[in-house]
């Protein structure tokens, strides 16, 4: 009761003279603070032991009750003491001598409370700036490294106040101080003993600072607890880090990659982590990997040798990958030609263009996943034009502007299986970004000029349909008469001399395309309608989703609708399909004599090209009917060869409809797989089915092509 009564009594004095009595209790608990090092004698007493964090708190209650009793924008006499005595400044150093023990702990939860809570703006002034930036360098002695909980903190206040005054920015990493409320840029940096315009003093006349260390600041102490093993300290990190890359205003931006050591730091640690993971890692376990997110708390839970470490590694690229989507152009483009300059150049390339097949299926295989994370535009900017280089005009056999492409390229036909799926699967993921320079460079500038089109109307002779199972030996059936202007069976045939000027190509009906590629099967050979699947709905639902993905990734790039005129084409031009598009054709003609799941990635590729909605690609890849140039194929040319190949040898297989059958039932394990002659063969013949059914399906979701103007 008697407490009760004091404490009534006491905040009537208070309230009747609040700026006297609170002055004095401020200043008493401030003296008792300084007292406890002339008396204290034992230095191995913790702080917490002490009453130094009562008398702390009790200071910081002071000052957020003062500040209620003024008008806003208007310091009391304690944040006026607290100011002019340097009692933060005082603090910051008693916290990097670490006494009594734990005093550290004890500063930041100081600093972060005052920051936090007083609404006065206080980073402006000289004598609070730089005790920050001091506790701030602290941040990488090992005395600290058991307060990342209270870092993270201190450094989240600060990026809060950052952001709510972004000119903040720059005076915490270059150390200038500014009187409140002036604009940052246009005052210099005030001298210590100067006087704030309110009367406050804002420095003592001591010795002059020394410059502030650039090795540990805002950036670094906020990238260290990026890697802090406690997940919430670094996700918390992370956030402000973000928060402070994706400032508005340039000045900051500009500031935060002038005078902080972020670029390196990022990039630094993404190079560290991707050497990390052990050079045993199955690159099968890499490819197999789903994209990883940063945010994921169970990302490593060790399912194969190597997986913590790959997540780490990618968890951190997409990490750096949200930054760049997220930052102020200057912060992102400043971080993408660091991670080209440093990663893709310093580590990847070199790795890339190694001779032993085991470095470079490793290699590969991590490329792949890093394709797979990014998906910042001035990142994949900068990885795009990394692999395959700016060149944007026709290509010519031979030609390899740039090494490195030209190797990947070539790999995709590797004697190594394992490095030409992963190679292969490369490629994949490229075609999934939406980034124009991607099909353009890979096939498009190829196919601008219509090359191979027969430009010089034909009318076919009067004569039956060829028999492919009775071709001649050496004869090339893209040289073949018959090739070129006939197919088996009236569908495919061109009945009409074609008008002068048009697209010699016949552009039937969609259904007729349709039922050209699913009729390229024989009936010995199809498999599908005889297994309990989905059906041809199936394959339609798949085509809808990947075309309706290429359209909305070709959506901005102004793609026209028709082909172009062939009357502004350039038919001396000899037509090269490109270096891309020969290894997947060439891979395509030996589709009965790979492995499955080779087979199964070439016709994965081909299918995502064929999706794309650009009219050269669609005629290239899904038109039956065209009149092809002497020497020239296309995809369904090849398929014909492939088809005339089968059908030669399923009369050689004894059994084949029933082997065949059982390969199928295998691969859907419906039935235990065991070897017999034939197996490739078998395998190739069933992707070649899905296969077309897939053409099919995409060539009926995309309708038919617009007519050349």
């Amino acid at each position: 009761m008697l407490s009760r009564l004091g404490a009534l009594l006491q905040q009537a004095v208070e309230t009747r003279e609040p700026s006297v009595d609170l002055l004095e209790a401020f200043t008493e608990h401030w003296k008792g603070i300084t007292g406890y090092y002339l008396e204290a004698t034992d230095e191995s007493i913790p702080a917490r032991q002490t009453d130094i964090p009562w008398r702390l708190k009790q200071m910081l209650d002071i000052l957020v009750h003062e500040e209620k009793q003024f008008p806003a924008g208007e310091a009391g006499p304690c944040l006026e003491y607290l100011l002019q005595h340097k009692v933060l400044e005082t603090l910051s150093t008693l916290g990097k001598a670490e006494y009594p023990p734990g005093m550290r702990q004890q500063v930041l939860l100081f600093f972060s409370r005052v920051l936090g809570q007083v609404q006065h703006p206080l980073l402006h002034y000289l004598s609070v700036h730089r005790p920050v930036k001091k506790l701030l360098q602290l941040s990488g002695d090992r005395l600290g490294s058991g307060l990342e909980k209270e870092e993270v903190q201190f450094v989240a206040v600060l990026c809060m106040k950052i952001k709510q005054d972004p000119t903040l920015l720059t005076y915490i990493l270059e150390g200038k101080s500014i009187p409140n409320g002036t604009p940052a840029q246009e005052l210099p940096a005030m001298e210590e003993g100067t006087e704030h315009p309110s009367g406050t003093a804002t420095g003592s006349p001591r010795a002059e600072p020394s410059p502030p260390r650039r090795d540990h600041n805002l950036v670094t102490s906020l990238v260290g607890l990026c890697k802090s093993k406690k997940s919430r300290v670094a996700m918390k990190a992370r956030e402000n880090l973000l928060l402070l890359a994706g400032l508005a205003q340039e000045v900051a931006a500009a500031c935060l990659v002038r005078s902080s050591a972020l670029c390196p730091l990022l990039t630094q640690h993404l190079c560290d982590l991707y050497s990390a993971v052990p050079a045993g890692t199955d690159p099968a376990d890499v490819l197999a990997m789903e994209r990883t997110s940063w945010r994921s708390q169970d990302a490593g839970d060790g399912a194969f040798p190597g997986k913590e470490s790959l997540a780490a590694f990618f968890g951190w690229l997409d990490y750096l990958d949200e930054l760049v989507l997220g930052a102020h152009p200057v912060v992102a483009d400043a971080v993408a030609e660091a991670v080209e300059e440093t990663f893709f150049q310093g580590i990847l390339r070199p790795q890339l263009l190694q001779m032993s097949e085991l470095a470079v299926l490793s290699a590969t295989a991590m490329l792949v996943g890093t394709v797979r994370q990014v998906q910042a535009p001035a990142l994949l900017q900068r990885l795009v034009l990394f692999l395959l280089g700016p060149d944007q005009h026709p290509e010519s056999p031979g030609d390899a502007p740039h090494p490195l492409r030209t190797h990947l390229i070539d790999r995709c036909n590797h004697l190594c299986d394992e490095i030409s799926l992963a190679s292969l699967q490369l490629f994949e993921q490229l075609l999934q970004k939406p980034h124009e320079h991607i099909t353009h460079n890979l096939v498009l500038r190829n196919l601008e000029a219509r090359g191979y089109l027969q430009q010089t109307p034909l009318v076919p002779e009067e004569r039956g349909p060829p028999e492919l199972e009775h071709e001649e030996e050496g004869l090339d059936l893209e040289e073949d008469p018959y090739f070129t202007d006939g197919f088996p069976g009236s569908s495919f045939g061109m009945s009409k001399k074609l008008p002068s000027g048009s697209a010699p190509s016949g552009k039937g009906q969609v259904s007729e395309v349709v039922s050209s590629f699913l009729c390229l099967v024989p009936e010995e050979a199809k498999t599908s309608s005889c297994m309990e699947e989905g059906g041809y709905d199936t394959y339609v639902h798949d085509a809808l989703g990947m075309v309706q993905a290429c359209r909305d990734s070709a959506a901005p790039w102004g793609w026209p609708k028709a082909p172009r005129p062939l009357d502004s084409c350039h038919p001396e031009l000899v037509f090269y399909e490109g270096h891309f598009l020969k290894v997947l054709f060439d891979r395509m003609a030996r589709i009965l004599d790979q492995p499955y799941s080779l087979n199964l990635q070439v016709t994965s590729v081909l299918s995502r090209l064929a999706a794309f909605p650009h009219p050269h690609l669609h005629e290239y890849l899904l038109d039956p009917y065209l009149s092809l140039a002497p020497g020239c194929r296309s995809l369904f040319s090849i398929l014909v060869r492939v088809i005339g190949d089968l059908m030669q040898r399923l009369q050689r297989v004894p059994q084949f409809r029933a082997k065949l059958l059982l390969v199928r039932r295998q691969l859907l394990g419906l039935v235990p797989g065991e070897q017999m002659d034939h197996t490739m063969l078998f395998k190739g013949v069933v992707v070649l089915e899905e296969f077309c059914k897939e053409l099919a399906a995409i060539a009926l979701v995309k309708g038919p092509p617009e007519g050349p103007p």
